[in-house]
């Protein structure tokens, strides 16, 4: 079943309207009477699941949106990775998938934060810190002779998949995460959502940082 809050931001917005939504009916109840607070909830509950339906009726479906791949003999790569993003694991991969095609690759880094920091809407320093992780592997793939461009991409990786889907047409998407135990996108089912997501092609390779920076 689909989740009709595609992002962690969405979740955010969908907690903090069910708090005014049951505080103003408390209030009304409390002031006006039973019938004060029934009028309220009535109205509430047309206004957002009117603003709901306009939401999901607007969207346009991914698959129709989505830019049309690229021709025989050239590679579209979408990566997206974290703290990864540098990782000799991934580099390897990426060369390996560009070799003997006209490759064009997009680095997607996620801007993640905590979830205070997100309700206070105190992105900054989270996107600051993609920003960094991502610069620095732009210019490490630069230095081995893999031409890439990058952006930060939004809180939850799957909708940062999605975005990037919408405006690049990905033959392949690359999802690099910290081996099993280490990684929370593992243990939020990021990479088994993407494959059920999406119809593009998911790998997923797993960067051991620890090992890599070993003697």
């Amino acid at each position: 079943m689909k989740n009709p809050l595609r992002s962690e931001a969405e979740a955010y917005r969908f907690l903090w309207l069910t708090i005014v939504y049951l505080g103003a009916i408390a209030i009304a109840s409390w002031a006006g009477g039973k019938w004060a607070g029934l009028a309220v909830f009535a109205v509430l509950t047309a206004l957002m699941g009117g603003a709901w339906l306009r939401a999901h009726r607007e969207e346009p479906p991914l698959r129709e949106s989505t830019p049309s791949r690229s021709a025989e003999g050239e590679r579209r790569i979408l990566v997206v990775a974290n703290e990864t993003v540098g990782g000799r694991t991934l580099l390897d991969e990426i060369r390996r998938r560009s070799e003997g095609v006209s490759e064009e690759i997009l680095v997607v880094v996620p801007a993640l934060n905590s979830p205070l920091r997100h309700w206070a809407s105190d992105t900054d320093q989270a996107t600051a810190a993609a920003q960094e992780r991502l610069d620095k592997s732009l210019r490490r793939l630069d230095s081995e002779g893999i031409e890439a461009r990058g952006e930060v991409g939004d809180s939850d990786p799957l909708q940062a998949i999605e975005d990037a889907l919408r405006t690049f047409g990905a033959d392949e998407v690359i999802i690099s995460t910290h081996p099993e135990g280490r990684s929370h996108w593992l243990e939020r089912g990021v990479v088994t959502g993407a494959r059920e997501r999406f119809t593009v092609p998911i790998t997923h390779v797993v960067v051991d940082l620890q090992a890599e920076e070993a003697p």
